[in-house]
């Protein structure tokens, strides 16, 4: 998961950042509001954490920002606040949780799991449906074809996901390494990923929309 973090406090911006990195998320980290603001349409976060009071746009304006233009991607305050009236603000924002500082950094795990989760429609007990007699479960990453578990290595569970995630549109080269990798990566090393990965799914899952990528079509 790319996620977004803007926090003007430089101790716990770089405490985040380390605590998220270490457990497999890629973190880019902001403490200028409008600096965020514009990253955010540069590169796909799928989760953005705010800091409310930072400098040039606060978090709740730059929330406001992205949902009058119709950018919806999870949210999640960092605030001090305690005032229930912020609070009923940042929600009408479209924000979809708070966490209070000081805060532990697993509560804030648990906090971005459950926001990812609720958002993408996928809970512990759901399997998301490709068709073909495949199921795929993304909080466990347990994939079954003709209920059998095919074992998937991380790179492709990583590229499922994001299929999963955009199905009915096709996703770019370009998309795999930004949502993937998050860096450059050889379009002809993500094909060869896509390939293994196409190996073990039925033939009627992931299609090739010649010279524009890739797509999973479901109702």
């Amino acid at each position: 998961m790319k996620i977004l973090l803007l926090e003007d406090e430089y101790s716990l911006r770089i405490s985040i950042k380390e605590f998220l990195e270490d457990i497999g998320y890629q973190v880019d980290c902001f403490m200028d509001g409008a600096e965020a603001y514009d990253a955010i349409y540069e590169k796909p976060y799928e989760l953005l954490l705010l800091d409310v009071n930072v400098p040039s746009m606060s978090g709740f304006q730059l929330l406001e920002n992205l949902r009058k233009d119709d950018m919806k991607i999870p949210t999640i305050f960092l605030t001090s606040m305690v005032d229930v009236q912020n609070l009923k603000e940042g929600y009408e924002k479209g924000c979809c949780d708070y966490i209070r500082k000081p805060f532990d950094l697993e509560e804030l795990e648990l906090r971005i799991n459950h926001a990812y989760r609720s958002y993408y429609l996928v809970d512990d007990n759901e399997l998301i449906d490709l068709g073909s007699n495949t199921t795929y479960n993304m909080t466990k990453g347990k994939l079954l074809v003709n209920d059998e578990e095919v074992v998937l290595r991380k790179t492709e569970k990583d590229m499922l996901e994001v299929l999963i995630k955009h199905k009915n549109s096709v996703v770019s080269i370009d998309m795999f390494q930004d949502e993937v990798w998050g860096e450059y990566v050889e379009p002809a090393t993500i094909r060869v990923q896509l390939k293994n990965l196409r190996q073990k799914l039925p033939e009627s899952i992931i299609h090739n929309r010649r010279s524009l990528g890739y797509i999973i079509e479901r109702k």
